[in-house]
């Protein structure tokens, strides 16, 4: 499998703990950083999986620390302070095919949710949620049965706050690189990627599915208490 891990914002929320190093570089432990604990994780349990890492803020210091890593390659987006994420998978296009798991970099989740869904084979289209999330949620889900309707920052009302990591298979990866391909073509490079697949849903009728991972442990970290909460993840999950 593929893994794109999208590492190449400037986390402005997070000013001033980010005026100097990406959110991905936030140390756990005293050793282990959000991106080497994301990268160990998944050799842990997919040894031959490529993973791929698309910089931009500070790529020199994500580089020294994954360097260590012999199935790692960089990619570099160096356009990442006027472009949102979905110029970063843009520039990564190259693995969108097979088997592709797409991951934002400031996600930390448990042993277990990689185990059980983040490095697992799937069929089909898949984007993890979270349906103990109501309320204040960053970015929204509503759904239809087993399928997404919409994801969008502007719900009012959801069934779940997405949470950060998407699965395709070899042949949804192909929908959306096309789909990536034409809005970025078309100068919408700042856009999140996530609005590509809504566009699907809209104009083309895409199945894309979800896993809950309410009863996992995982945080996308975008403020200080996301900050403690990860390290309470890494620590004791």
């Amino acid at each position: 499998m593929n893994y794109i891990i999208l590492a190449a914002g400037v986390g402005t929320r997070l000013h001033p703990l980010t005026n100097e190093s990406p959110k991905c570089l936030y140390k756990l432990d005293d050793n282990m950083t959000i991106i080497e604990r994301t990268i160990m994780m998944i050799n842990n349990n997919d040894p031959r999986g490529k993973i791929v890492i698309v910089t931009g803020f500070f790529e020199e210091k994500v580089k020294e620390k994954v360097q260590q890593f012999k199935n790692v390659e960089l990619i570099y987006n160096p356009f990442y302070k006027v472009t949102n994420s979905i110029a970063s998978l843009w520039f990564a296009r190259q693995y969108l095919n097979g088997d592709v798991t797409i991951l934002n970099a400031d996600i930390v989740f448990d042993k277990k949710l990689c185990e059980d869904i983040v490095t697992r084979k799937i069929e089909g289209a898949f984007v993890l949620v979270d349906s103990s999330i109501k309320t204040d949620g960053d970015y929204n889900v509503q759904i239809h049965g087993d399928v997404i309707t919409v994801m969008s920052k502007d719900l009012k009302e959801y069934y779940a706050e997405y949470a950060g990591i998407t699965k395709l298979d070899s042949i949804s990866v192909k929908f959306l690189l096309d789909e990536i391909n034409s809005m970025v073509n078309k100068g919408y490079y700042d856009q999140w990627y996530e609005n590509a697949l809504v566009q699907m849903i809209f104009m083309c009728n895409f199945k894309l599915r979800y896993f809950d991972v309410c009863s996992y442990h995982w945080t996308e970290v975008d403020n200080v208490d996301d900050l403690l909460n990860a390290k309470q993840i890494h620590l004791t999950k």
